[in-house]
């Protein structure tokens, strides 16, 4: 496995900061925020420099029911050619459900949902990361995530589940040692065990972050320090195989750049406690084997699509939760997905909370509470004004208007009001 050494996550909030930041030998970019034929000027420049740039992908769902999207796959492997990277990442989880498979609704999450660690998920997950690494230019990675509830009826450990997975496809790992700690938390799971049970042989690299902790549960947040905890588990990943990159990501709530390259120094410490100054990963010698190919049982995605499709319905849509899974730790899941919709739709559509000032959050809870996200945040937003223009909300007429106006700007067959975003923009700016 090629050699990466320390990373952070490239955002555009904290571009200028990354190209002045010493000792930065890689960044990781989520893939689906670029455009292959317009990159950002920062990632250009970082790549002229000889930083390796990796594409870390977060829509395809390669958990889930269904086979993996042609188009997703596609737009992956044009960002993989663009950015000349020598991998790309993705995770393990779902993020949609229903549809065809089921004969039910099409929902999406908004997020990373947990699969369960059952024969069928892992038979399913197996083809899916199949079709994957077929249609990929270059070698996959895949990440455990965090979780906030469990699967009840598991019948794989973590550990045993990314082993037979590593086993039967030669996909590499990219462990995040953040959502074994957030793990350990939420679901009682040792991380010393799973690390144990671990190929350590397939280790793409290391994602470090930071999180919170409230009434007994941690959010992986990626906008906090990165904790004592899960610099410690990454100092355990360390003494048993040597890293080839480690990399840590901030998304939100970003510090000074001298805060960012302490926590960098901190990682390097974690790290070089147990790892001798140039001391070599492990050989990927299971990444390169190419796995054995084995199909899906014909009944097992149904089966899934089936279990899948009743749990994000009931985190989205308001159905019952289903039995055996734990309802408090559901509604706590519930409320970190409609939260999620909120911010990322704030992002997406920045006039939107701009016109609706102080009870943007409000509204849009309540309209998430009813509305399950199924085309996108960008549709989310457009659906969400739509709602709010349909019912005549809000009263103050100036604001409905303005409302109005971003809608069909958006929204109608032509654009209109252009000067609407350039206002919000200067409102934003100077907030």
């Amino acid at each position: 496995m090629r050699r990466l050494g320390t990373g952070i996550g490239w955002r555009p909030e904290i571009a200028d900061a990354v190209e002045r930041m010493p000792g930065i030998d890689w960044v990781e970019v989520v893939a689906e925020n670029v455009c292959p034929g317009h990159l950002p000027d920062s990632l250009l420049r970082l790549r002229e420099r000889g930083v390796t740039v990796i594409p870390h992908g977060v829509s395809l769902g390669l958990g889930g029911a269904d086979r993996p999207d042609e188009d997703r796959l596609t737009a992956l492997a044009e960002r993989a050619e663009a950015l000349g990277a020598p991998l790309v990442s993705e995770h393990i989880a779902f993020v949609r459900a229903g549809g065809a498979l089921t004969a039910s609704p099409h929902l999406e999450a908004g997020h990373l949902l947990p699969v369960p660690r059952t024969r069928d998920a892992l038979d399913v997950l197996c083809e899916n990361v199949r079709i994957a690494q077929d249609a990929l230019p270059v070698p996959l990675a895949l990440e455990n995530i965090a979780a906030l509830f469990s699967w009840p009826g598991e019948e794989l450990t973590e550990g045993q589940f990314l082993a037979e997975l590593v086993e039967r496809t030669g996909v590499r790992l990219l462990i995040d040692v953040a959502n074994l700690h957030t793990n350990h938390v939420n679901r009682g799971e040792d991380p010393a065990e799973a690390l144990a049970a671990l190929p350590l042989e397939a280790l793409a690299y290391v994602h470090v972050a930071g999180g919170f902790e409230r009434d007994g549960v941690w959010h992986d947040s990626h906008a906090h320090p990165v904790p004592r905890p899960v610099l410690d588990i990454l100092t355990d990943l360390a003494s048993r195989a040597a890293p080839p990159g480690v990399l840590l990501e901030r998304d939100e709530n970003f510090p000074e750049p001298a805060e960012l390259e302490r926590e960098l120094g901190a990682i390097r410490a974690a790290v070089e406690a147990v790892t001798p100054s140039g001391g070599t990963a492990a050989p990927a010698a299971a990444a390169a084997a190419g796995g054995v190919a084995v199909l899906a049982p014909p009944r097992a995605r149904e089966r899934l699509g089936v279990a899948q499709a009743a749990v994000l319905s009931s985190l989205v849509a308001g159905t019952p939760v289903p039995e055996g899974f734990d309802r408090v730790r559901m509604g706590v899941q519930a409320r970190a997905l409609a939260a999620k919709r909120a911010d990322v739709v704030a992002k997406v559509a920045p006039e939107v909370p701009v016109i609706l000032g102080e009870g943007y959050r409000e509204a849009f809870l309540g309209y998430a509470r009813v509305r399950p996200m199924h085309g996108g945040y960008r549709r989310d937003a457009l659906d969400f004004v739509g709602q709010l223009l349909k019912t005549g909300r809000p009263q103050d007429a100036r604001v409905r208007r303005e409302l109005r106006q971003w809608w069909l700007h958006r929204a109608g067959p032509a654009p209109r009001s252009p000067g609407l975003a350039e206002r919000a923009r200067t409102l934003l700016r100077r907030g």
